[in-house]
């Protein structure tokens, strides 16, 4: 799962594709959740109030890429997150399994 608002042609996923646009100069770390309903909130309370619009997307990235990063937990027990290098996003894509979908909009 994956929260973002809209910041421009490379804000989100290619949407039927496989794989994330190159993160913007101020993006230098991937955050990528592990459940919906941490990403409904950030799309939802921050990504809205920050840019009028977020989204929820779904994917699924091999677990041989994955085990190379820790889980973090940043808040409470289900507040679960990968942060991936955005010089590692580029891999990340080609490692992920079928397409980016879009879960939920929110304005």
């Amino acid at each position: 799962m994956a929260p973002h608002g809209a910041r421009g042609d490379r804000a989100g996923p290619r949407l039927g594709l496989a794989t994330w646009p190159p993160r913007l100069p101020d993006q230098p770390i991937f955050y990528p959740v592990l459940n919906e309903d941490y990403a409904t909130r950030i799309a939802r309370e921050w990504n809205v109030k920050a840019s009028g619009v977020g989204y929820v997307t779904r994917f699924h990235v091999r677990t041989a890429f994955l085990d190379r990063y820790d889980v973090q937990q940043v808040g409470g027990e289900t507040i679960l997150e990968y942060w991936i290098p955005a010089e590692d996003l580029e891999e990340m894509n080609d490692n992920i399994v079928g397409l980016i979908e879009e879960v939920a909009r929110f304005d």
